[in-house]
């Protein structure tokens, strides 16, 4: 059956009153509602688009959130989307969206880092919030998530679950921000597997791309043919292919494969039939509140309270980031729950490079 339940991560649905919430004199508070200045706010995708079931649909998802509270709709008077296909579209979408009069413009990924400082300079007036990469200019909220704390709960399970103590990780674009969750779920899969007296190899391959679902699935046709049972991604839309591979296998009854999902609950992917029923193989999945930031920051925005200048990270502590229980053996969920106190305590300092 599958299982859904947090961690702890409900913690971020208070994280509005954690998220930079210390406002320099700089900024303007709003006197009342009534008084509330306009904000339009706009979402710069990467090459995933809204629906990759990651990262850039969490963030849309707290997009469509915020509208919601505030009786605002999708379109140039509220929030909306602007899609890249690829890094050439990033400085052109931002342009588009200073054409429409979006006065909050919203980074998704370090890859857009470039375009955001350039457009940010020539454009003093505008707010601008980079996700997954620190800019420091007065008009740019910076916001990072320490990525590889989360990860490194993922290698503890899939070293918990594994029975042929072969397990993979595939990265989208080899980079700082994706080492991060290579080098945490290394060392998760290793300090996992000294506990449990094994010998536990990882296979590290990256997809050149995070929007190439049959590069994906033929990494992981690769990994799962040489005996790995548990992959986790890092890949964006690269993953699906993933899913589409470990359902395959799945579904054809051979013995039982899983994938650990990225940035937001990954578990409905991760359905497939046997027997006449619904079964599930995403064993967990690691989750950043990225949806929660864009809400928060979007609300700033609207209540003159925009930090920009200001640059704030999340791990475990700050309930940044966390791990979901889905499909964990009980010993699992102990041994995740024990190295998440660690790691909060400060007993493990996780590796941020591979």
């Amino acid at each position: 059956m599958r299982k859904t339940k947090l961690f702890s991560l409900s913690a971020l649905a208070i994280v509005g009153g954690l998220l930079l919430g210390a406002c320099g004199d700089n900024k303007t508070e709003a006197s009342a509602d009534k008084d509330k200045p306009a904000a339009t706010i706009a979402l710069i995708t990467n090459a995933g688009g809204v629906d990759d079931r990651s990262f850039n649909q969490a963030a849309w998802e707290g997009f469509e959130a915020w509208g919601e509270d505030n009786g605002f709709s999708r379109g140039n008077n509220g929030y909306q989307y602007f899609q890249s296909n690829n890094e050439a579209d990033y400085v052109p979408n931002i342009d588009q969206a200073l054409n429409a009069g979006f006065n909050t413009i919203f980074g998704i990924g370090y890859r857009l880092a470039p375009a955001i400082e350039e457009q940010a300079t020539a454009n003093p007036e505008t707010n601008f919030v980079m996700v997954d990469e620190v800019i420091d200019l007065p008009n740019v909220a910076s916001v990072t998530f320490k990525d590889h704390e989360a990860a490194y709960l993922a290698g503890v399970a899939a070293a918990y679950t594994t029975k042929t103590d072969k397990v993979g990780f595939v990265g989208g674009i080899k980079g700082e921000v994706i080492g991060r969750f290579e080098a945490g779920y290394n060392a998760g899969v290793k300090a996992a597997a000294k506990d449990l007296g094994k010998e536990i190899t990882v296979e590290n391959q990256y997809a050149g791309d995070f929007d190439a679902p049959d590069r994906g699935r033929s990494i992981a046709q690769g990994m799962y043919g040489q005996g790995a049972d548990v992959i986790y991604h890092a890949s964006g839309g690269t993953g699906s292919g993933i899913f589409q591979e470990a359902k395959a296998r799945n579904e054809a009854g051979s013995d039982k494969v899983w994938v650990i999902g990225v940035d937001s609950d990954q578990s409905s992917e991760g359905d497939y039939q046997k027997d006449g029923q619904t079964e599930n193989f995403t064993l967990t999945s690691t989750l950043k509140g990225v949806g929660t930031v864009a809400h928060d920051l979007a609300q700033k925005a609207l209540d003159g309270e925009f930090p920009g200048g200001e640059h704030q990270a999340y791990g475990l502590k700050e309930d940044g980031v966390d791990l979901t229980e889905g499909n964990l053996s009980d010993e699992a969920k102990t041994a995740v729950e024990q190295a998440k106190e660690k790691i909060v305590s400060g007993e493990i300092d996780v590796p941020e490079k591979p």
